[in-house]
């Protein structure tokens, strides 16, 4: 039986692209896609893809009440996930997250919601294998040369920064890295935010610009040597292989994880 999928903000980039990735595997079903100002028309049609006999719903609790969903995938805001996550545990939908913007202590607060309701989920700032790859060689990396800076590099549509994966990235760096403060000690900014935002003592750079899709370069200097590890999603069909990976793994999960790298080898 295929596992039957709501898309949250199906109308936009990352959703679209969504909707026609399921729309190709006979495993899973589109029942609904959700978008406020979208009501009783056909998701194919507003998407471009030609009518495909789905619903555009704009209300989440009806359309998670009225399709009986497995799993919602939700591509929305930072300002709107956190509940969109929190209605589909309560009426005992997976969520398969891709919206960046959600603190550790949401993130937290969630995973304990979803123990409570013995239900998985997928919290996953990035979708692209190569990128999930990136994060694991960068952890590997500091391990040898703890001296890091981070450059992340998206579209000028983003709509928070850092973004998700260079936190992320900055946090598996920091399980193996000692905590020390990078620089001279006597450096001063003659322009505020000129060295990035620190992380337990290590920069990180949010770059916007038109015409970037997604791409992060983890820069590591010790004596005499550089090391780069770099990543570039050119297009958003990039991450698509690994939202059909969350929607296949998290129907057998139950517990809600934080990152596409702990389903990876399950």
């Amino acid at each position: 039986m295929a596992i039957r999928v709501i898309v949250v903000g199906a109308k936009g980039k990352m959703g679209s692209e969504t909707v026609k990735m399921i729309q190709k595997d006979d495993e899973l079903q589109l029942v609904c896609g959700v978008d406020s100002k979208l009501n009783n028309v056909d998701v194919g049609e507003v998407i471009g893809i030609g009518p495909i006999g789905v619903p555009f719903v704009n209300d989440l609790e009806r359309a998670l009440l009225d399709f009986n969903p497995d799993v919602m995938v939700d591509f929305t805001t930072p300002q709107s996930v956190k509940q969109h996550v929190q209605l589909a545990i309560h009426h005992r939908v997976r969520p398969v997250i891709g919206t960046t913007g959600l603190t550790q202590a949401d993130i937290e607060e969630l995973q304990a919601l979803a123990d409570q309701h013995k239900i998985g989920g997928i919290i996953a700032p990035n979708f692209a294998i190569g990128a999930i790859l990136m994060m694991k060689f960068a952890q590997m990396a500091a391990r040898y040369m703890p001296e890091v800076e981070i450059i992340e590099m998206h579209h000028d549509q983003k709509l928070d920064a850092p973004s998700g994966t260079a936190i992320k990235t900055a946090e598996m760096i920091a399980e193996v890295r000692e905590e020390h403060r990078q620089g001279h000690p006597e450096e001063k900014e003659e322009l505020q935010g000129a060295r990035g935002a620190f992380y337990q003592g290590f920069p990180i750079h949010s770059v916007r610009l038109p015409g970037l899709v997604a791409h992060q370069q983890v820069i590591f200097g010790s004596e005499g040597q550089t090391l780069t590890i770099r990543h570039d999603s050119i297009n958003r069909t990039s991450f698509m292989p690994g939202v059909n990976m969350a929607i296949k793994k998290v129907v057998k999960l139950e517990c809600l994880v934080y990152g596409l790298d702990k389903v990876m080898n399950e």
